[in-house]
């Protein structure tokens, strides 16, 4: 592909005539659309109950799950240009600020396996809030930056969204303009960074953390190792559908499509499973929680009888 614009899309340039996006979402057949409709509301109502409890990833299960829901069960698939928009918007805006809250901490069992002493000089109450705040001027920059390059595309012909939600490596696809050089932007833009952070931020640590136990006792060893396993887990997982669909963005959609569902819908509510619950403090108080419901029915129990 060329850099050059051709003369039509010059024309176009300048106003979209795409008022609505179609989303095509996972197959055409009717019966695997209610296969899918029962399996992702199961999985969507077992995100919200397990993420309720330690409030994460909600809000990236839900920017696009409970749509793609209701679509399989009305048959309504189209989605407005403001909608489109909005959902591009609201998974950058998650993601990013996801990104810094992984990488605050990976260093949080940095500092506390290889400089304990000084764990709680640095992770202070204030660095806690600052990070909490930088990670979310960080989403919303992101999300800003993505939103303002879809707003610059012109759409005048396809509508049809080869996927569940609108995200910018398949609607980019449509617009009216030269995509290579819109794909290299999208591709420094997100999947460079995304390889960036990964290698220098979170990579390096666990180097550190991994020749720093070697001289430590095997059941200390192995505490940090569930611990770190556990987080890099997480972080391969949110990692990489993101690096392949943005640095291979130009792959088969089916590929992005089976990445999409494993970030939208297997990793929020595995993350509670692999990474939350492994804490000790948790099991603590998810125990002491239950403990307390059952008190509190034998208790109404007794009342009646």
């Amino acid at each position: 592909m060329g850099f050059r614009l051709s003369v039509r899309t010059m024309d176009v340039a300048n106003k979209s005539t795409v008022s609505e996006f179609v989303l095509l979402g996972l197959s055409n057949s009717w019966k695997l659309q209610m296969f899918f409709f029962m399996v992702f509301s199961l999985f969507y109502v077992a995100t919200m109950v397990s993420n309720s409890l330690i409030v994460i990833d909600m809000s990236l299960a839900s920017f696009a799950i409970p749509k793609m829901i209701t679509d399989y069960l009305t048959g309504h698939k189209t989605i407005s240009f403001d909608g489109c928009i909005t959902q591009i918007f609201f998974l950058h805006l998650f993601t990013g600020t996801e990104i810094i809250f992984l990488m605050a901490m990976s260093s949080d069992r940095y500092i506390a396996i290889c400089k304990p002493l000084h764990y709680a000089s640095i992770i202070s109450p204030q660095m806690c809030v600052a990070l909490v705040v930088f990670s979310w001027v960080v989403g919303v920059t992101h999300s800003m930056s993505q939103v303002m390059f879809a707003l610059t595309l012109p759409f005048c012909g396809p509508n049809e969204v080869d996927s569940f939600f609108c995200d910018l490596p398949v609607v980019f696809q449509l617009a009216c303009v030269d995509t290579y050089v819109l794909g290299l932007f999208m591709i420094s833009t997100s999947g460079i960074i995304n390889c960036l952070v990964l290698l220098y931020s979170f990579i390096p640590f666990y180097v550190i953390v991994l020749v720093t136990i070697r001289n430590r006792s095997s059941k200390e060893s192995s505490k940090v190792l569930s611990t770190c396993t556990a987080h890099f887990i997480v972080v391969f997982m949110f990692f990489g559908p993101f690096i392949f669909i943005y640095m291979w963005s130009l792959t088969s959609f089916l590929v992005d499509k089976i990445l999409s569902v494993f970030y939208t819908i297997f990793t929020p509510i595995l993350n509670p499973v692999i990474y939350t619950l492994r804490n000790q403090e948790v099991k603590t108080a998810m125990r002491k929680l239950k403990n307390k419901l059952l008190n509190s029915n034998k208790a109404t129990l007794l009342h009646y009888f």
